[in-house]
């Protein structure tokens, strides 16, 4: 699917101007601070300077006084309080990160995660009924129970309080918690509305800190933990987040817990500079793998592991399961797809949504978003689980997802989610009538340059202009993710250096050795699935690329090189 490219126009010259003198960096940098929100000197002193001092007071969150005084009076008690937390990475990590922090000042005190397969999402009477047999009488809730009001009236009736910590836009009606901590919640002024799930139990425990007196450091070393749940969680790099990440990668590098230390290991990712990237597609998915494949309580275990060699193992095992789970994508993938393509009328369709009740529940999430970035339509891929129907939603940029789930409401058991991922469950009868009215819900509001993928393009330069200061000045942008994603740029009509040259086992790559007219430099680039346009490269005709600038991972005697997204030929 041709993909069109959308470069971004000058929103404010003079500022770009004045940005451009921050430290010498340029005018092509400025630019980007402008694109990302920067109105200020100042401002960009704290963007380039990320600081835990810079941090949000977290008693601005509605709720948060009630959850700490209660913590503090279970500890007080000594009451029996159990972490709770979802099967996915974000919920993982809370656990992780509460439980870490916790245990190390009060000994009663254990984990739980549902089953994915037996309980489903988030909170769970299963789940409140075992807490009640063991003694518990405080559960702090992570990465869900904002709607789960009728779980928590339940959980009373068994003499168990609940601490809600959830970032997922609630419902009309809030849970009868001690507290519900989430900056979505209509009434609640915190400045930062997009933490992760993991993000709003780190504030809780800051919170916890402040009260208590506590040195916040025994609370930041579990920083690493928070920066795996903002880029797998895909929440925006910016603002606080930004901070959290960027302090959370620098732990992650230098000196990660044992669990995170030996995913890496496993992972093969020893003696390199870790980055978001990293923790997307290598480190987040053996988590998820853990809760996809078995249990999630088993990715918990080793996050909060203190011993190396128990840690290395599980990791092992853990690794097993995410060769499991390719294995089960890879496959329903190629399903659904071959589904799709035998059923001419779909083309027609703005939405995709498939059913076929033997599927793996653990990867369909996944599946979804394979269905969405070839097809590039909001996606639903369902399956069936202990007599209902069950289900993960995707969608394209620039289209609320949430929202046109929200209006087939009353056709679902239980929804929730994002703007660009939901969950949902329903019963078998109302397939046939959610698929239709999901249909008509995208039908009548997604906007026709919604549904042809785009590139955004930051700035369009020279190759001339890619020196290794400019390079160096754009690593400062990092940590990179949605509200800084990594800058793309465009450069016109360079030529094939003569050198170029398709690699890989189907030779389906594209290395690239190009120059400009204007410069006798050298640059390199590699195009992944555009070994096809050699051809055309190599007839001495300019061309346009799409591209962000890389350190080069492989040659030690190449310092950067061009991510090539794109290739195109003038008319």
């Amino acid at each position: 699917m041709e993909k069109r490219w959308s470069i971004k126009e000058h929103s404010d010259t003079d500022l770009e101007a004045e940005l451009s003198a921050y430290e010498n960096i340029g005018p092509i940098l400025g630019r980007l601070l402008v694109q990302r929100g920067v109105r200020s000197m100042e401002e960009a002193r704290t963007f380039f300077n990320p600081s835990l001092e810079d941090l949000f007071d977290p008693f601005l969150m509605k709720g948060m006084d009630a959850a700490v005084n209660r913590i503090v009076e279970a500890m007080k008690n000594q009451e029996n309080i159990l972490v709770y937390g979802d099967y996915d990475v974000d919920g993982t990590t809370s656990v992780a990160l509460v439980y870490s922090f916790l245990r190390e000042i009060h000994s009663k005190i254990d984990f739980y995660i549902p089953d994915r397969y037996d309980e489903g999402y988030g909170v769970s009477y299963k789940g409140i009924d075992l807490a009640a047999e063991k003694g518990v009488t405080l559960i702090v809730a992570l990465d869900c129970g904002i709607k789960a009001v009728d779980k928590i009236e339940y959980a009373r009736t068994r003499g168990v309080d609940f601490i809600i910590c959830d970032h997922h836009t609630p419902g009309d009606r809030l849970p009868d918690a001690v507290a519900c901590l989430d900056p979505k919640r209509p009434d609640c002024s915190y400045p930062e509305k997009n933490l992760s799930g993991c993000g709003v139990g780190f504030k809780m425990l800051q919170g916890f800190c402040e009260k208590e007196g506590v040195e916040k450091e025994k609370l930041f070393q579990y920083l690493d933990l928070v920066v795996v749940s903002i880029a797998s969680d895909i929440v925006p790099i910016t603002g606080e987040n930004r901070i959290l990440a960027d302090m959370g990668l620098r732990i992650l590098n230098e000196n990660p817990g044992t669990g995170l230390k030996s995913i890496i290991r496993v992972a093969g990712m020893r003696g390199r500079e870790l980055t978001i990237s990293d923790i997307i597609f290598k480190i987040g998915p053996r988590i998820n793998a853990a809760g996809r494949i078995e249990s999630g309580k088993d990715a918990v275990q080793l996050l909060v592991s203190k011993d190396e060699n128990q840690a290395y193992g599980m990791s092992r095992t853990i690794n097993e399961c995410n060769e499991t789970r390719k294995d089960l994508d890879r496959n329903i993938t190629k399903e659904a797809l071959s589904l799709l393509e035998t059923n001419r009328l779909d083309h027609k369709r703005k939405t995709t949504v498939l059913f076929q009740p033997e599927w793996h529940k653990g990867v369909i999430g996944i599946v979804a978003s394979r269905l969405t970035e070839t097809y590039y339509r909001p996606t639903v891929v369902l399956t069936a689980s202990k007599g209902m129907v069950t289900g993960s939603a995707r969608s394209v940029d620039g289209y609320d997802l949430y929202h046109a789930i929200e209006a087939c409401q009353d056709l679902l058991e239980n929804f929730g989610g994002h703007t660009y991922a939901a969950g949902l469950t329903l019963k078998p009868e109302n397939i046939d009538a959610f698929i239709e009215r999901f249909e008509n819900v995208v039908s009548e509001t997604i906007r026709p340059d919604q549904m042809v993928p785009q590139i955004e393009v930051d700035a369009e330069i020279s190759l001339s202009e890619i020196t290794s200061g400019f390079f160096k000045n754009l690593k400062r942008f990092r940590p990179y993710g949605p509200g800084n994603l990594k800058p793309v740029f465009v450069t016109r009509s360079v030529y094939d250096f003569g050198t170029s040259k398709v690699v890989g086992k189907e030779k389906e790559h594209l290395k690239l050795e190009m120059i400009e007219s204007t410069s006798p430099t050298i640059v390199k680039g590699i195009a992944f699935g555009k070994g096809h346009m050699l051809k055309q490269i190599k007839e001495s005709q300019p061309f346009d690329i799409c591209y962000t600038i890389e350190e080069s991972v492989y040659d030690e005697h190449l310092p950067l090189q061009l991510m090539v997204k794109d290739i195109k030929f003038p008319e």
